[in-house]
């Protein structure tokens, strides 16, 4: 089995850093997630971007030059010297239902009772939901259809995947598909 350059992409909750770990493990090869070069560390996380120039620096200096690795996150509007480099790209999809109970399961594992009411992580918890809900609303020309645009735009491969199915099953497609490609 030959190990890829492959980013994993999709809206927050899809699973795409658990299908991307997934795959660097079964290939005994690098993951990152975008996110470690997007954000600087603070807390609460996520609060401040590093730089464009200074994450795609990173990236090039930590990951990139390996010859395979799997990446999960998105690299849209800043990332192109990278996705130059992907062999493929596979999108994850769930209904906004499914991604909201992940995302909400997630945060109390993450944050515990810092994100009830009065809690130190309460505004924080409160903007990233109200920032992933907005993931599939057209009305306010939100990520999906930039994301869509995006991939249809690629010149690598692209594998859509819900990733309702367990993640042993889009392991198994995803590598049946880079077979194929």
């Amino acid at each position: 089995m030959r190990a890829h350059r492959l980013l994993v992409t999709g809206a927050s909750g899809t699973g795409t850093t658990t299908l991307a770990r997934a795959l660097a493990s079964l290939w005994a090869v690098p993951h990152a997630d975008v996110d470690d070069y997007l954000w600087q560390p603070t807390s609460p996380p996520y609060t401040h971007k590093r730089p464009k120039e200074e994450r795609v620096a990173l990236m090039h200096e930590l990951f990139v030059p390996r010859d395979a690795w799997v990446l999960s996150g998105s690299l849209r509007g800043w990332g192109d010297s990278v996705v130059e480099r992907l062999e493929g790209v596979v999108f994850l999809s769930l209904t906004p239902e499914v991604r909201m109970g992940r995302l909400m399961s997630r945060e109390v594992l993450r944050y515990g009772d810092t994100i009830e009411k009065g809690g130190r992580n309460e505004a924080a918890h409160l903007d990233f939901l109200d920032w992933a809900r907005g993931y599939d609303d057209t009305h306010q020309g939100r990520r999906r259809l930039a994301d869509e645009r995006w991939l249809a735009e690629l010149l690598c491969p692209v594998l859509r995947l819900d990733s309702a199915r367990p993640v042993a099953e889009l392991v198994d497609t995803v590598t049946e598909w880079l077979d194929e490609v």
